[in-house]
């Protein structure tokens, strides 16, 4: 079992703030301030799946190198923010545990003359309380210093390094040797990340038997994961069991049978029937509260879960549940969910949510609904959070308005 898969709930690591530039409509967007769990709320249009794209994005480039995202997005041409020069920007601000240093990871990337190029990248932190931000890794275009040792210090001695090429992320490439834990840490934590773009059509797949430990983007594995935790962890698949019986009524359990051409076949057994029915069949939120509690309950949970518009083909009155079991699996990993749900929101806390709306310029911002005038007051006084914004009291992220300038904090237009 490798490392990225033995976290604990008291040493897992959480990004504390996201600051993106010149990626499509985030032209300078930053999340600071984030929460264990937190929901990306705003109309369609907004900016939310921009927002999701980044993490997606990261994740790939760590799965599977930079030209792989960087091509299958457009390249260049479609990422970059329309009418900027610069580069795309990325930088995380993260702990590998709680009280812990902040350590900052900046990635700048842009198009060179023979594809992706990593033109500045660092990892910076501060050892001491009173002691001055430092870099112990620092590459432009394949060239670069980096520290080695468990603590680098800011007067260690950074070994020059030249990487094969000038599109390889230092982070991933130095981050497999042993001699750069600090390094290796932010390697494991972005390749472990978990980003779904759940299919309910891809979770009634038919796929070769075989156990698998992780769902899928897409789901199409979903019996391969029921196989593995009744394999290997059955008292997780019988909590699984237990919350699906409290929400979706009448269903008994489920079951990954293999058949004899090989294929696994997942079947969903209702109360009041002898026989199953084949998953093809069953209702789509019954699939997809299904997929999410697989996600959720893992045994060994993802460091990172991303979770798109989870309400669509979900009941209203599921989705307040759906949130009470992404608060609990929020203590062992870090949650961002996107949503234009107001149940879903409902059940959020002021400070967990993130508005995202178009400013004139028609570049995606971002405010906390705890930062809006009036909505701590509201929420005080016995409102909920989603019903204060179907009602207009944010002042912005109307879907049927196009005025895209906020209220502010103080009460002036922004």
């Amino acid at each position: 079992m490798s490392v990225s898969r033995r976290i604990t709930p008291r040493g897992i690591p959480r990004i504390e703030s996201l600051r993106v530039e010149n990626y499509r409509a985030l032209r300078k967007v930053e999340l600071d301030k984030l929460t264990p769990m937190t929901v990306l709320l705003g109309p369609n249009g907004s900016g939310k799946s921009t927002v999701f794209d980044v993490f997606n994005f990261l994740s790939e480039c760590f799965q599977f190198g930079l030209r792989h995202a960087w091509d299958r997005r457009g390249r260049g041409k479609e990422l970059k923010t329309r009418g900027t020069t610069g580069p795309i920007v990325f930088e995380l601000k993260y702990r590998e545990q709680p009280k812990t240093p902040i350590i900052t990871y900046h990635l700048a990337i842009d198009e060179g003359a023979k594809g992706p190029e990593v033109v500045e990248e660092w990892l910076q932190w501060r050892r001491g309380q009173k002691g001055q931000p430092f870099r112990f890794l620092e590459f432009k275009r394949g060239v670069g210093k980096a520290a080695s040792g468990d603590a680098p210090d800011s007067d260690d001695v950074r070994v020059e390094t030249n990487l094969r090429s000038p599109d390889l992320i230092a982070v991933n490439t130095l981050g497999q040797f042993t001699e750069h834990p600090r390094v290796a840490a932010l390697r494991e934590f972005i390749t472990d990340w978990y980003v779904s773009y759940l299919s309910i059509d891809q979770t009634r797949n038919q796929p070769e038997a075989g156990p698998q430990e992780r769902l899928s983007k897409g789901g199409e594995n979903l019996a391969n994961v029921i196989q593995y935790l009744k394999e290997q962890h059955p008292e997780r698949l019988e909590q699984i069991f237990s919350v699906l019986r409290q929400r979706i009524p009448r269903l008994e359990r489920v079951e990954a049978e293999p058949m004899p051409d090989g294929r696994l076949l997942l079947q969903i057994k209702d109360a009041p029937f002898d026989q199953p029915i084949l998953s093809k069949f069953a209702s789509d939120g019954t699939m997809k509260m299904l997929a999410y509690l697989a996600v959720l309950y893992d045994p060994e949970p993802p460091r990172f879960i991303g979770i798109e518009e989870p309400e669509n083909f979900l009941h209203p009155r599921l989705l307040p549940e759906l949130a009470e079991e992404c608060r609990a699996a929020s203590e062992r990993s870090q949650l961002l969910i996107t949503s234009h749900s107001p149940f879903l929101i409902n059940a959020m806390r002021a400070e967990e949510v993130r508005v995202l709306y178009r400013d004139e310029q028609g570049f995606t911002q971002a405010v906390r609904a705890c930062d809006i005038q009036g909505i701590p007051e509201f929420i005080s006084a016995g409102a909920s959070l989603g019903h204060l914004w179907m009602e207009g009291h944010f002042g912005f992220g109307d879907p049927l308005s196009n005025q895209g300038a906020p209220r502010s904090p103080t009460g002036r237009r922004g």
